[in-house]
Parts: structure tokens; C-alpha cells; sequence
């Protein structure tokens, strides 16, 4: 068939007869659906077919397509789409007389709909119908209400119902919850006829007696709610069962009560009788209706508040026994089997469970407000049923729930004392078995479920993590309620269980340990239990009166016998031996930390505990190495938390610490940690004298100290080829080139041999002389959750002031050379057709959850194989070069706690700088990571009166090379999307972009971190009190924001930075720097404007940003930061952030425009943007007090020829494209948020922050040793 030959796509003359229009219309859409046509005919045809709308007559061969019930569908639907596009393209253009027109058409066609019309022209005629009620409903457009219910009234014709259903539908979440830009400019006027035409006359009149008349545009006083809910009643009482006809009308109008139900007037829903006819739905026997009245009730019980009234006749009605009868039948129908999921029943009892939560959270709510009469012990028992669910998605929301009513300081007691409570701590105690570290051929149905409900594994993660929290809060509670009998039960099932941890099991086996067996599984599973019972102990005993003391003593008699019982069990596993030590020192800290007896025997126990390695057994060993790490920190938690204790033995514990030592048997670390140990009781114990004090730190300290004052390290530290050598890299370097290793491409199939298992070897002696770990471990010790007026942090400066300028020089070497060592032309000793080889050797392998292949064990298991291979030595190269970088970031951390020893050195800030960031460009991404982590805190702790010394050359280079650093990667990232790659190089790279997807957010974080206005500092002479004021600083002295702001070397690059960020594809950190921006553009303003436009609160003016550099700054917002704003506008990615750049548009233009024309500029030189249009936006945007979502919607509208796609077109076209959505598309907001992991609140510098242990990819990924 050939189109293109008869001028059929030609373009649309605009002397052509509407005959001949219509004609070629029709065979542009014959040419377009045909599977005949060529590509180059069909292209042409739809060009053809989108010049149509063009035309001045386009909407009338639109209404005569449309209106001819002769035509094809497809032909009926091209019309529609012809009046639409007028509609929202012209509607401003058009006369008042053609506006008429083009009502009179829409409403033409709704009355001539029937049922013979194809589902999708009926849904398009009411999209049409609102299309123009958004534009002038309730100003030009008066009787709308009129017409919708002539419709609906139109004798023995139900599809004029649902059509009248459509358009309510519709109106009220375009209204509502849409974001068209035509809306939101009229939102006042369109949300309260919305309200008007909804709601009962009788209810308006009672619940605003007050109100002023608006525009007439109600008909009759029923209101919709009334009508909608009366014919949802009649579809219940008709044909239900037998006729699909009265289902469809059901569910078509309980779809618009759902879409009403939250902003409707609670008075007008109970007047309506909505609650009990939607309950009636729920009991019919279609699963369409009842998952429709679902949605409706979901929606009204999800509202976050109710007057007393209101909750009266609302909510109390559903504790009722009726409704509670059917809804438990209900949850038992839909319960499903796991392997042999139903789809319909399963997402009904999802929906069901939120619904529940939504209706057991009032009981915390409004438990005042409950009629005395009220009988709740029957929804108490519904919900310990729904969240006993084997389905842990179905349980989480109303676990929630418990948490918050075993809180309530009536309702937790009166809950407590039935039967209800056991069933509760039996599931929470169930469910805190790490359902991650299961087989995959785990056949349990809560496992099984688990992994369907769940795209990835650190969505898993997230998710159980989250279910843990909630479980362990609730065990807690149940323990403060019923202290004795919840933990005389807690304690007896864990000491059962381990008991009889290999009853039915063969022994022990090394050869094929795992980490993660059921006996692993089930001690971990038992002792978070105890762990969790003990903090509801402690709290109990915290707020217990003296009287209670008989109490007290009892129980701690019981916590001791038991944990006496445990120290005599025997455990092979190393593993479950940590944990159970773990539990003892909890005990040992907490409930019993007055029992030095007991402590002395879990102390004992500890230094006992250290099995000899097993290197033929390798996952084994490993364990064993977990186990002797976890001795060596649980000794110093007992340091820390018991010195005095420890205090009165210590000379013997120094004794048996000494002999030790000098029987040569233990490693570098193990000497340190025991050394440790000692100077932590005498730092931290209260009982001694300050100078006695000093004295005996001191003897721990000066062995350190002198370490440094070696003449050989310095000498070595001289230069880079010299660190090379004092870490072994040079004969590194030499044996690589001997192996020719850039020409083996397995490395881990290639053995070492002698002389390499011997340079190995080497490598890893060469750390213990360094005097880096030691250095950091005493300060860590020294500083860690110290308060900063206590006596040991007075300890600790006194104890270091001499030792800073010692170590400092030749520390800033050590992290420089550690840094160069990444750059490949360091490497002096490798030819140059080798130097490639350097970032693969230096490269660091890790397990990266939901993009690695196989689990975190397998991939652990593959880096001990492969230990005496080509990869092992690289490993042990880069964990050498890895040790001393991040030794040394922890150690100028622990440096930063101790004030002005640290940052009061007038020569620092530069060298620091440099050795931070001269080299910093050649680390890997996620290295950079723990780079920024150091520079927030150096800036945390930095004293406010010592910034303008210490900041500037830090922050300056680090913003500079950051900005460098991760546009580098952005950009190298975007070259890669271009090559397809093999599956290996596809999961590197996908590794690749979630590490910089890290380190954007990492940097994007800390920016909005310093730009906080509420942020605090500390000060050289910490005050007795804290700050009145957030935000409010040492006199004198601006807020971190305001210093930033002000300094120019720093701010500059800083938003240079932040301005590239809006163009980087992640949409986290684009929202971060957006909002940064709208928060920092006030305060660019003259004094004068800023006081007219202060529209984030008054912006402070006692220390000015100079005008020169706030000009400057003005300038780059209007052009850069603008121009990156419309340019993410126009990039299809962003499309979830549009609301957000076009408020960030809004918030320039109102800023800047009274000041300088650049923006008007900018805006004014874009394609297909009038001069005039500019100029309107501007001045309607600028006006006083227009709320943000009007003045972004301004920006939107003046923009939607530039932005790539609308958010309202991306639903549309990913339906239309067929596009398969994930679980998380499909799931509720409430759904959504149980699969995020809760971030950690920080409140001031210090606060939720330990000393960092920076090593690997701290605490993201799994990284090898």
C-alpha cells in the first residue's frame, strides 16, 4: 500500500476542504495502524496526522469525527484527541464564543454516549469534560453541576451513571492530587467548588455556619457523596450476583468515593451513610468490590486526625463485634498458600492489614474518646491474628501498631494482663531469626513469601532490619509490662535452645562450616531476644521507685544463675561462641553491672576464649578470626563501661597483661587491644587522682611517641621512593614486572611462588612496624564518647599536647605518599607498558548486595582461595596501601575530638589540605567516600572562634576536587551507556554506578549539612549550658552556613558543584540540591530585598555576605544554576523532580528579577518562548504571598514545550508501552516505606556519631580483608 505517492501525508494545507481533511485523515490513520506500511509512509502519516492539530478547524473535524457513530473507533478517538489538544494547547487563544463552542461540543458528546461505545472513547470524553472545567468551571462555566446531573438522571441508562462517575472521578484527583500546572493556578477556586458540588447542603451549612457565599454552582442540596453512596446501596440491593452491568456501576462508584475520601468533610461521609454501605461491600462475593470498598475505607481510616465527634461515628463503629466477625472471615479468605500464591487474595490481604493498622492506631489515638460501653477485646484478638500473617509484609503494619498501643501508658497494661500477650512475645521472639541468611531452597513460608514480596536483596535487607526494630520494641514493652514472667520465659526457651542446638544433627564439622547455619541462625535468633529484654529491663529499672528494690535483687539473682548455667555450656562453633559473649557482657554492663563478681568471671571468660587458627579449614578460620576480634572488643567495652571495677584489680590484671606479652605469643594487634584495655580503666576510672592519672597514661603513651621519633622513619618518610621501601612496594613493583603480570588475564588462576608467597608474607609484617595502629588505637581510646568537660578528655589534651607536633609532619606524609600510590606515574619502578596494571592491582573487591553473583559467604569464600594467588598478592598490596590511608583518616579524626591541640596549629590547614586532596583525584570512588566522611567531621568539630583559620584551604580544595572527582565519574559513566557490554563488565559497571551513586549522595549530604541553618558548632570553652537557640553561635562569630556562604573561596566551588549535581542522573541528589538552593538564594539578596522577600524567615544580617561576592554569586544562579535547572527540565530522567526544578525557577525569579534582567534573559533566548509570556510569568509569580505550588505551576506552564515528558504523560505512555513494572510500582506508600532502611538522625555535630572505623567501604559494602 503506498500513501506517501497520493500526497496522502502530505502536510495540512490550510486551503484544503474540510471533505478533503477529513478524508486524508482518514487515511493518515489507515496508513499508521496498517502493519503493511513502510516506516518512512507511517512516519510521514503521523507527521500529517499532528500538523491536523495545528489547523484553526482542527477542533471541528475534531467534534465531527467524534460525533459520527459511523466512524471506527480508532477514527472517533483521532477526533477526541483533536478537541483535547485545543483544549490544553489553545484554550487561551480562543474568543469567549469559541469557548462556548467547544463546551457545547464536549457536552454533545457525553449525552450521546452509549454502552455500544468502546470503553476508551467513553474515558476520553470525560478526561475532555474536565480538560475544560479545570480551565472555567466556576468562573465562566456555571452550570456544569446542572448538566452532570441531568446526565445522571437520564432515564434506564446506567452508562450515563458511570460516565457521570468518570468525570467525578477524575475532577476530584486532578483537583486534588493531580499536578497540572492549570490546576494549580486555579487550585482556591476548583477545590472548593469541588467541595461545594460533594457535600451535602445540611452539612456545609452546619460545619461552616459562618462561610461566605461563593459562586452558585451546586445543583439540588444532596451533593454527590450522598448520590454516589444511595447508588452503591442500590447496585447491593439489585441484580448483584447475576449481573456484570450492576458490578461494574459498584465499583466505578466506590472508585470515586475512594478518590473523595480523603479531603471530604467527615460529617458529610457519616451523613451519607458511606461507612456501613462500603462494609456491606466487603461481604459480597466479588473480589473486584470488595477489593474496591477496601481501597475506599483504606483511604478514609488513613485520614490523620478526627474530632472526638468524629471519630465517634466513624471509627468506634469498627471495633463493633459485627464488623470485627467479617473482618476476620475476611482475613482468613484471603490468606494464602506460598506456593501457590493468589495474586487477587494476596493484594487484598496486603490492603487488608494496612486498613487494620490504620483502625488500631486510633486506639492510641483517641483511647480517651472511646464510648465506655465499647468492647475492644475483639479487635485486640483480630489484630494478634493478622500479625501472626506467615506473610511478614501482611504483618508489619499492624506489628506497628502493637508497638505503639503496648505504649500507651492505659491501653499497654490493660493489654498486658490477656492471654493476648503471649502470643505476642512467642511471634516477636519467632521472627528474629536472620530469614536473610536462609538457604535459598528454604521451603518455610514466611521465607518464601519473604523473597517474593521483595525485587532485591538490600531491599530485603532493609525491610527485615525494620522488622527486627519493631519486634525487638515490642519485646521490650511486653517486659516492662510483665517483668517477671516475660523474662523468666525469654530466659528459659534460650537456654533450651542451646541446650539442644545439634539435637538430630551430626557434630561439628570444619571441613564444611558455614556461617550461616540453623544453629548459627537460632543462638543469634535467641540472644537478640535477651539483648532486647534486657534494654526493657533497664528502662523498667530506671523509672522503678526504691520500694521495688526486693524486686530488683531478685531479678539480677535469676540474670546471674542463668548466665552462670550458659558459662558452663560448651560450644564448638566460633561463631556462636562470639555471640554468647556478646550476651555476657551485655549482662555484665547492664543488669549486673554492680556485680563485680560477675564481671570478673565474664573478664576471665573472655581472656580465655582464644582457639587456636585452623588455616587447612578456611571459612573456619575466618570464623575463629571473627571470634578473637569480638573477644578484644568486648574486653574494652568492659573498660569502658566498668573501670572502677576493674580499678580494684588491676595490678593483677597488669600482671597477667605483662606476662603475656612477654611470652612473644601474641601478634601486634593483640598486644595493642590487651594494652588497651589497662589504659582505658585508668582513663575512664573515676576513683583517681588527676595527676596520679596523667602519670600512669603517660607510661602507656611515650613508647608511642617515641615510635614516631624514630630517625629511620623519618628518613624513610623523606620521600616517596622511600615509603615505598618501608612498605615493601618497591620489591612489590619489581616482582609484578619479574611475573609480567599485565599480560596474565586471571590472576586468580596463577599460584605465587616462593619468592611471592614470601613477598606476601613480607607485606603484611611491614605493617606491624609502622607505628600507625598503635598511634590510632590509644587515641581512639582517649576520645571515644568522651564529654568534652569531663576529666579524662582533660586527661586526654594534657596527654597528647606534646605529642601532635610530633606526629603530625611525618602522619600528613604517610597519607600523601598513601594517596600518590594511586596514581599510576608514582609507580616508577614498572615500565610504562605496564602502568595500566596499577588501578586494577589497586582496585578493591567487595560484595556488593543485589548486583555481586552468589552470596556474601561465597564471596568470601572465593577471596580465601584465592589468597595465595596473582589476586592474593594484589590483595595484600592494596590492603597495605588501604591500611595506612585509612589509619591515617582515623587517626586525624581522633586528632579533631581534642580541640585546640589539633586545629590551633597555625601551619596545618594548608599541608592537611594537601595531603587530603593533592592526590585525591586517582582514588577509586568509594575510597573518596571515607575522604569526605573525614572532611564533615573535621568541619563538625572544628571550634567556631578557630574556622577562619582552619577551614578555608580545606574546604576550598575539597569542594574543587570533589566537583572534579565526580563529574569525572558522571561523565566516564555516561561513555560506558553508550557500548553494550558483556554480563562480567555489566556487573562492574553496575557495581560502578551504585558506588557513585554513593558518593554523589555522600557529597550532596554533606554540602546541605554545612548549609543548614539550624546547624550548631562547638566552641573553645564549651558552655555549661547548651545554646538557647538553634542555630545560634559563639558570639561574634556567623553560623557554618553564613561562613560558607560568605568566604568566596569556598562558595564558589561549592555551587559550581551543586550546580553540575542538577544535571547528574540521580534523583535523590538532585532533590537534596535543589532544596539547598531554594534554601541559600535569599540570602544573596541586597539588605533591602532581603527584608521585601525574606520568604524563609528574616534572613540575618549581622554579618553580611560582602556585595561584590553575593553579586558575583546572583550572577551564577541566574545563568548556570538556571540554565542546569531547564536543562534537567528537558531531560526525560527527571521527570519525578519537575515539581521541584520549576519551584527552584520560581524561587530565581522572584529573587533576582527585581534585580538584574539575566533571568528574563535566559528565559526570554529558549525556543518557542515568547518575550511576552516571560514577562506575564515573571510578574504573576512575583506576586505577594502566591503560594509556591501556584508559582511553580506558572513555571511549568510558561516551560511544557521544553520538558521531555509530563508527569501526568510518563503514566500514560508506560502503559501504553507495556513497560513491565517491579514490586515496588505495585506496592502502597505504607508498603514502600517498611522496604526503606531508617537513616540515622543527626542532631548536633556530635550527636548519633563513634569513632569512625574507616576501613573498606565503611558499613555499605562488604568488602574483602
Amino acid at each position: 500500500m503506498s500513501t506517501a505517492s497520493n500526497g496522502l501525508a502530505g502536510p495540512a494545507a490550510t486551503g484544503t476542504s474540510p471533505e478533503a481533511i477529513l478524508g486524508r485523515i482518514h487515511g493518515a490513520l489507515n496508513a499508521v495502524h496498517s502493519p503493511f506500511t513502510s516506516n518512512q509512509s507511517r512516519q510521514e502519516a503521523q507527521s500529517f496526522l499532528e500538523d491536523v492539530k495545528t489547523l484553526a478547524d482542527a477542533p471541528l473535524h475534531g467534534f465531527t469525527l467524534a460525533s459520527d457513530k459511523g466512524q471506527a473507533p480508532i477514527v472517533r478517538h483521532y477526533g477526541l484527541s483533536l478537541l483535547e489538544h485545543a483544549v490544553k494547547h489553545k484554550w487561551a487563544e480562543y474568543s469567549d464564543e469559541q469557548r462556548q463552542y467547544l463546551r457545547r461540543w464536549i457536552l454533545q458528546l457525553a449525552e450521546a454516549v452509549s454502552k455500544a461505545d468502546p470503553s476508551y472513547i467513553r474515558s476520553k470524553t470525560a478526561q475532555l469534560w474536565v480538560e475544560i472545567a479545570k480551565r472555567c468551571w466556576a468562573a465562566d462555566w456555571m452550570d456544569m453541576d446542572d448538566l452532570l446531573v441531568r446526565l445522571w438522571q437520564v432515564p434506564d441508562s446506567p452508562v450515563h451513571k458511570e460516565f457521570v462517575l468518570q468525570i467525578l472521578e477524575i475532577l476530584s484527583e486532578e483537583i486534588f492530587n493531580g499536578e497540572d500546572t492549570v490546576v494549580a493556578i486555579r487550585e482556591g477556586a476548583l477545590s472548593k467548588a469541588c467541595v461545594e458540588i460533594f457535600t451535602p447542603a445540611a452539612v456545609l451549612t452546619e460545619a461552616f455556619p459562618n462561610r461566605q457565599q461563593g459562586p452558585h454552582v451546586r445543583s439540588g442540596d444532596e451533593g454527590w457523596i450522598s448520590r454516589v453512596a444511595n447508588l452503591v446501596a442500590e447496585c447491593l440491593n439489585g441484580d448483584f450476583g447475576g449481573n456484570e452491568d450492576v458490578r461494574t456501576c459498584a465499583i466505578r462508584a466506590l472508585a470515586v468515593l475512594n478518590s473523595v475520601m480523603p479531603w471530604a468533610i467527615p460529617k458529610a461521609i457519616h451523613a451519607a451513610g458511606c461507612r456501613p454501605i462500603i462494609c456491606n461491600c466487603l461481604a459480597v462475593s466479588s473480589v473486584p468490590v470488595q477489593k474496591a470498598a477496601l481501597e475506599v475505607l483504606h483511604s478514609l481510616y488513613s485520614r490523620s486526625t478526627f474530632t472526638n465527634d468524629e471519630f465517634t461515628t466513624l471509627v468506634v463503629p469498627m471495633y463493633g463485634d459485627d464488623v470485627v466477625d467479617l473482618f476476620r472471615r475476611l482475613f482468613e479468605w484471603s490468606t494464602v498458600d506460598a506456593q501457590d500464591i493468589d495474586d487477587d487474595k494476596y493484594s487484598f490481604s496486603k490492603k487488608f492489614s494496612e486498613l487494620v493498622s490504620c483502625i488500631g492506631n486510633y486506639l492510641d489515638r483517641k483511647f480517651a474518646s472511646i464510648p465506655p460501653q465499647t468492647n475492644i477485646q475483639n479487635f485486640l484478638e483480630l489484630l494478634i491474628l493478622v500479625v501472626q500473617s506467615q506473610s511478614l509484609v501482611v504483618s508489619i503494619p499492624v506489628l506497628v501498631t502493637w508497638t505503639r498501643l503496648l505504649n500507651h501508658r492505659s491501653l499497654g497494661p490493660a493489654a498486658a494482663n490477656t492471654p493476648l500477650i503471649a502470643a505476642l512475645l512467642e511471634l516477636c521472639s519467632s521472627r528474629l531469626i536472620r530469614y536473610e541468611n536462609l538457604p535459598e531452597d528454604t521451603e518455610d513460608p514466611t521465607y518464601v513469601l519473604l523473597i517474593e514480596d521483595t525485587d532485591t536483596i538490600p531491599e530485603r535487607h532493609a525491610f527485615l532490619g525494620n522488622y527486627r526494630r519493631y519486634s525487638t520494641q515490642i519485646l521490650e514493652s511486653i517486659v516492662q509490662l510483665k517483668l517477671s514472667e516475660s523474662f523468666s520465659h525469654i530466659l528459659g526457651q534460650a537456654e533450651n535452645a542451646f541446650q539442644t542446638l545439634y539435637d538430630g544433627q551430626s557434630a561439628l564439622n570444619p571441613a564444611n562450616y558455614s556461617k550461616s547455619s540453623m544453629s548459627v541462625l537460632r543462638v543469634d535468633a535467641h540472644a537478640t531476644v535477651v539483648e532486647a529484654a534486657l534494654k526493657g529491663y533497664m528502662k523498667s529499672r530506671s523509672s522503678r521507685n526504691p520500694a521495688d528494690e526486693e524486686t530488683t535483687k531478685a531479678m539480677e539473682a535469676h540474670f546471674e544463675a542463668w548466665c552462670g548455667r550458659i558459662l558452663k555450656m560448651t560450644f564448638e562453633d566460633p561463631l556462636i561462641r562470639k555471640r554468647i559473649l556478646q550476651l555476657l557482657v551485655a549482662f555484665s554492663t547492664s543488669a549486673l553491672d554492680a556485680n563485680t563478681a560477675f564481671m570478673l568471671t565474664v573478664l576471665e571468660y573472655i581472656l580465655m576464649t582464644w582457639p587456636a587458627l585452623q588455616p587447612e579449614y578456611k571459612v573456619f578460620n575466618d570464623a575463629i578470626r571473627d571470634l578473637q576480634t569480638e573477644s578484644m572488643v568486648e574486653l574494652q567495652r568492659l573498660a569502658s563501661k566498668m573501670p572502677d571495677h576493674l580499678l580494684d584489680v588491676y595490678a593483677d590484671l597488669e600482671a597477667k597483661v605483662k606476662d603475656m606479652i612477654a611470652s612473644g605469643t601474641l601478634d601486634e594487634k593483640r598486644q595493642i587491644a590487651y594494652q588497651s584495655f589497662l589504659f582505658i580503666i585508668i582513663h575512664r576510672a573515676s576513683r583517681i587522682d588527676p595527676a596520679a592519672r596523667l602519670e600512669r597514661l603517660t607510661q602507656f603513651i611515650n613508647p608511642v611517641k617515641d615510635r614516631w621519633r624514630d630517625e629511620s622513619l623519618r628518613q624513610a618518610l623523606g620521600s616517596f621512593d622511600g615509603f615505598c621501601q618501608l612498605m615493601g612496594l618497591d620489591k612489590a613493583q619489581k616482582y609484578l614486572q619479574q611475573r609480567q603480570i599485565h599480560q596474565i588475564g586471571d590472576w586468580g588462576s596463577a599460584e605465587l611462588d616462593a619468592q611471592g608467597l614470601a613477598l606476601q608474607a613480607e607485606l603484611e609484617q611491614r605493617q606491624t612496624m609502622l607505628p600507625l595502629r598503635m598511634t590510632k588505637s590509644f587515641l581512639t581510646y582517649s576520645v571515644e564518647k568522651l564529654e568534652r568537660n569531663s576529666p579524662p578528655y582533660a586527661a586526654s589534651c594534657a596527654l597528647w599536647q606534646d605529642g601532635f607536633p610530633l606526629i603530625l609532619p611525618e602522619l600528613l606524609k604517610f597519607l600523601s605518599y598513601a594517596h600518590a600510590c594511586h596514581d599510576p606515574k608514582n609507580w616508577s619502578l614498572l615500565p610504562a607498558e605496564m602502568k595500566s596494571v596499577v588501578g586494577r592491582v589497586l582496585t578493591d573487591r567487595f560484595w556488593q548486595a543485589g548486583i555481586s553473583e552468589g552470596s556474601k559467604d561465597d564471596f568470601y569464600a572465593r577471596v580465601l582461595e584465592k589468597k595465595n594467588t596473582l589476586e592474593g598478592l594484589a590483595s595484600s598490596i592494596r590492603g597495605s596501601v588501604r591500611f595506612v590511608r585509612e589509619t591515617c583518616y582515623a587517626i586525624i579524626y581522633c586528632m579533631s575530638r581534642l580541640d585546640v591541640q589539633f586545629y590551633g596549629f597555625t601551619e596545618l590547614p594548608g599541608p592537611l589540605a594537601n595531603a587530603l586532596f593533592a592526590d585525591s583525584f586517582s582514588l577509586s570512588a568509594h575510597q573518596v567516600i571515607n575522604l569526605l566522611n573525614l572532611v564533615r567531621y573535621l568541619v563538625d568539630h572544628c571550634p567556631i572562634e578557630l574556622r577562619e583559620h582552619f577551614l578555608p584551604p580545606i574546604l576550598a580544595t575539597c569542594f574543587q576536587q570533589m566537583d572534579a572527582k565526580i563529574v569525572s565519574e558522571w561523565n566516564k559513566l555516561g561513555s560506558q551507556g553508550e557500548v553494550r557490554a558483556a554480563a562480567d563488565e555489566l556487573t562492574e559497571e553496575m557495581k560502578a554506578e551504585s558506588i557513585l551513586r554513593q558518593l554523589t549522595y555522600s557529597a550532596v549530604l554533606m554540602v546541605a549539612d554545612f548549609l543548614d541553618p539550624t546547624k550548631t558548632g562547638p566552641t573553645v570553652n564549651p558552655p555549661e549550658k547548651p545554646s538557647e537557640a538553634p542555630g545560634s553561635e559563639a558570639k561574634g562569630h556567623p553560623s557554618l552556613r553564613k561562613f560558607c556562604l560568605m568566604n568566596s573561596s569556598i562558595v564558589a566551588p561549592l555551587l559550581l558543584f551543586c550546580s553540575h549535581a542538577i544535571n547528574m542522573h540521580d534523583g535523590r541528589c538532585c532533590g537534596v540540591v535543589l532544596r539547598v538552593f531554594r534554601s541559600i538564594i535569599p540570602e544573596f539578596n541586597p539588605p533591602e530585598a532581603a527584608k521585601q522577600n525574606a520568604i524563609h524567615g528574616p534572613v540575618s544580617d549581622d554579618f553580611p555576605i560582602p556585595e561584590s561576592t553575593a553579586q558575583e554569586i546572583r550572577e551564577f544562579i541566574c545563568t548556570d544554576v538556571l540554565k542546569a535547572a531547564i536543562s534537567s527540565l528537558h531531560d526525560p530522567y527527571f521527570v519525578e523532580s519537575q515539581k521541584d526544578l520549576g519551584t527552584l525557577i520560581a524561587s530565581i525569579l522572584v529573587s533576582y528579577s527585581p534585580i538584574t534582567p539575566t533571568p528574563r534573559s535566559i528565559l526570554s533566548s529558549l525556543p518557542s518562548i515568547r518575550q511576552e509570556d516571560v514577562d506575564s510569568t515573571i510578574a504573576y509569580v512575583s506576586r505577594p504571598g502566591l503560594p509556591s505550588r501556584q508559582q511553580r505551576a506558572a513555571i511549568l506552564d510558561l516551560l511544557k514545550d521544553l520538558k521531555g515528558v509530563s508527569i501526568s504523560e510518563m503514566g500514560k505512555l508506560t502503559k501504553s508501552l507495556g513497560v513491565r513494572t517491579s514490586k515496588k510500582s505495585v506496592r502502597s506508600k505504607m508498603a514502600q516505606e517498611f522496604m526503606t532502611a531508617v537513616e540515622p538522625v543527626d542532631g548536633n555535630a556530635n550527636a548519633g556519631r563513634k569513632t569512625p572505623d574507616l576501613e573498606g567501604v565503611a558499613g555499605m559494602f562488604n568488602e574483602e580483608g
